[in-house]
């Protein structure tokens, strides 16, 4: 009797045991996808209004985006030695054209009223010209590779020189201060700026071949006023600052730049990809 109590429990905690191991990998199979995870903190953070950089639900985004790996976007990692700047566009080994002319690729994941997430793929010394992201905050992750960035901030109140000296076209040129001049990679702290810290205007330089993820907040929408604008940087020795504006402290003129607003740059070149990672439920 006890010996059939025995062999029945130990049936049923089996039983139990292999209920629980169905249920924990159901779960498992059931969790989201980091894009998806990703989509939903976006949502839920901006909503039209600007969150505090500060806040606990920039802190939780930038924790998220960290965590992003090729991998969870579909890409898969370009080693230096297979540099080409395909991105996951398929191109075959007998189709390549010269590595320097690869251009940038493109790939839009996801684009609303509140936020753009999207993905730059980089072939080594590819560039995207200094640029603004006018009332924008942008957070970028390095999925892999090395890229070198350079960003100013523009100096308040608006310092602009009309003096047309080694200018073309005799534009006007605003002075920035410097805020980063570094390299990042996928190690790197998670790169934030806003609409008037954190070098809002930047330049983007491959070091290798290199992808970033972008959360962009708001997007870009030219019908009102979030355009983007290209930049030429000039030492701050072009210039002499005119009476009345702001002076810089001595021996600190390398951190100060003029910036003046150019065409789009010819040798600027985009194109779109397709975005093959897990698709997000919107």
């Amino acid at each position: 009797m006890l010996s059939r109590l025995f062999k029945a429990g130990e049936k049923v905690l089996s039983n139990l045991v292999s209920k629980k191991d169905i249920y924990m990998a159901s779960r498992n199979q059931e969790k989201s996808p980091k894009v998806q995870e990703l989509y939903d903190l976006c949502k839920e953070t901006f909503t039209g209004k600007a969150p505090s950089p500060a806040s606990m639900a920039i802190q939780k985004l930038c924790s998220v985006l960290d965590s992003v790996s090729p991998a969870d976007v579909g890409l898969e990692e370009v080693s230096q030695d297979d540099d080409r700047g395909y991105g996951v566009s398929g191109v075959s080994r007998f189709n390549r054209v010269g590595r320097w002319a690869q251009p940038i690729t493109f790939l839009d994941i996801h684009e609303c009223d509140t936020f753009t997430m999207c993905i730059f793929c980089f072939p080594t010394s590819s560039v995207i010209p200094l640029h603004d992201h006018p009332e924008m905050a942008v957070f970028s992750k390095i999925l892999y590779g090395s890229l070198h960035i350079k960003a100013y901030d523009w100096v308040e109140p608006p310092c602009i020189i009309t003096q047309d000296k080694g200018v073309p076209g005799s534009l006007p040129a605003r002075l920035a201060k410097l805020v980063s001049d570094k390299v990042i990679t996928p190690q790197s702290e998670i790169p934030a700026l806003y609409p008037k810290t954190g070098g809002n205007l930047h330049c983007f330089t491959a070091l290798t071949p290199c992808a970033v993820l972008d959360i962009l907040s708001p997007p870009y929408k030219e019908s009102v006023g979030r355009s983007c604008s290209y930049y030429m940087d000039y030492p701050f020795s072009t210039f002499a600052l005119e009476n009345g504006m702001k002076k810089v402290d001595e021996g600190k003129e390398d951190e100060y730049a003029w910036l003046v607003q150019i065409d789009t740059p010819d040798d600027l070149h985009m194109r779109p990809g397709s975005y093959t990672g897990p698709t997000i439920r919107v």
